[in-house]
């Protein structure tokens, strides 16, 4: 029998709402589970996936990455993990520092045993590139088998990758597929097979209502998946109606009714009430204890002459998902990335810029064509990647790592799934988010400070 946590989507190094604290939270889930591992002493903690956030996760966040999982190599518990679409590098990755360092195995085409049980890894591939993969696996001798892959599967919500497909096609059989990207929990039957996300361990997003956690997978006889939650920080979800009587002082009285202390307040308004001004609903959420305070007015949204709506719990997903509408080239949307969004210090954004354009340059006119809407524009910069025949990503030279961004879209943003969607920008003010909107380029996890803590990967190799 072979007993192991199946986890993912973890995104260390998240900044949340700007929040430091937020921040400190996505890296304490992932302790929690791996306390959780050794107190139970279970046989491997299988990761499908985004372990980090984006693709230069600051200094701080490495340490602390690291400090955890040499607590479970001390307590003799192997950490087997794949490469997501949020933390791919064109490079080396950052697992492979990892597994250098000692503390992780990177599955691949390979088997790696696990008591009686052989895992596998398929990383993510873009959509445009995953009919050219074979899924060749090299064969096993042990009773079960797994197979740890990112992406969207069918029969999910919003999939756009074959569980099925996958399956038929692979050289050999698996018992389970555990997944990762999608930060909801579930588990299907295909072609006999179970397939299971685990979820994120953090709330990446407001619609993220459900508790955090973990799936646990036994191995024996059949194959038993059951879920364990771990304690995360409260996110209260408050909905206030108001009559047309009614203002600040009844979103007051709603709002006192909840215990607010530490805790991440989500207010929505609606009704046919007064005007009600975001940063005094803010404030008062504040006082009352609030860790983070967000408002969304949809008494707004619904009296714009426009189709476009925007939601002010999540101010930059909508901007993203504006400007992955405007059909430009997805070199273009890097440079949004970098200029808008990214962890770019605002001294260096010329020449990150400059040297991710010299880079593309490179690779043909191709970089420099429009996306598609569906297609490749929501698979971000992770179109650079080529794919080897047995589905693994083939790390070209690294020439311009420095400048890459977090993915700009990733199709789990339009279920409200992402963890991408809370770096607010300048932009977001217009739509009337006066709240954040100073703070576009987030180079520091603290007012006034101008040091960005964010790493190569030739820092470490």
């Amino acid at each position: 029998m072979t007993r192991v946590i199946h986890t993912g989507d973890t995104h260390i190094g998240y900044r949340q709402y700007h929040s430091p604290e937020r921040r400190n939270d996505f890296l304490s889930a992932f302790d929690r589970v791996v306390d959780d591992a050794i107190e139970d002493d279970f046989d491997a903690v299988i990761h499908a996936g985004d372990l980090f956030h984006d693709r230069r996760p600051g200094l701080s966040d490495l340490h602390g990455t690291i400090s955890v999982l040499r607590k479970l190599d001390r307590a003799g518990i192997p950490f087997l993990a794949i490469v997501g679409n949020h933390e791919s590098t064109r490079g080396e990755q950052w697992l492979d520092l990892l597994e250098t360092l000692g503390l992780a195995t990177r599955l691949g085409a390979k088997p790696v045993s696990v008591g009686d049980t052989a895992f596998y890894g398929l990383d993510h591939v873009p959509e445009s590139k995953r009919d050219d993969l074979e899924y060749e696996f090299e064969p096993h001798e042990r009773d079960h088998a797994a197979l740890v892959a990112h992406g969207l599967f069918t029969p999910f919500d919003f999939g756009n990758w074959d569980a099925d497909v996958v399956l038929t096609e692979s050289s050999i059989s698996f018992d389970a597929m555990l997944l990762g990207d999608n930060h909801k929990p579930g588990k299907e039957r295909v072609e006999g097979t179970w397939v299971t996300y685990c979820g994120s361990t953090e709330r990446a997003s407001a619609s993220e209502r459900d508790d955090r956690g973990y799936n646990i997978v036994t191995f024996d006889e059949d194959v038993a998946i059951t879920r364990r939650g771990i304690e995360t920080r409260d996110f209260e979800f408050i909905s206030v109606e108001l009559d047309r009587e009614e203002g600040i002082d009844r979103v007051r009285e709603v709002v006192r009714e909840y215990d607010l202390d530490d805790s991440v307040a989500l207010i929505s308004i609606d009704g046919d009430g007064g005007d009600v001004t975001h940063a005094r609903v803010e404030e008062f959420a504040l006082d009352e204890g609030a860790l983070v305070a967000r408002v969304n007015d949809r008494r707004e949204i619904e009296s714009e002459d426009s189709d476009h709506s925007v939601s002010f719990a999540d101010p930059d997903d909508a901007v993203r998902k504006r400007v992955r509408g405007m059909g430009l080239s997805e070199t273009a949307h890097d440079v949004d990335e970098i200029v808008r969004a990214s962890k770019v210090a605002d001294s260096n954004v010329r020449s990150a810029v400059e040297e991710h354009v010299i880079d593309r340059i490179s690779e043909g006119i191709e970089a420099f064509e429009p996306a598609s809407e569906e297609g490749d524009a929501d698979e971000g910069t992770d179109e650079t990647t080529d794919v080897s025949a047995n589905g693994q990503m083939k790390p070209e030279k690294e020439t311009g790592d420095s400048a890459e961004a977090s993915d700009a879209s990733d199709p789990t943003d339009t279920a409200g799934e992402t963890a991408d969607a809370e770096a607010d920008t300048a932009a977001t003010a217009d739509a009337g988010d006066s709240t954040d909107s100073t703070d576009s380029t987030d180079t520091s996890d603290s007012a006034g400070t101008a040091i960005d803590d964010q790493v190569s990967m030739e820092d470490y190799l």
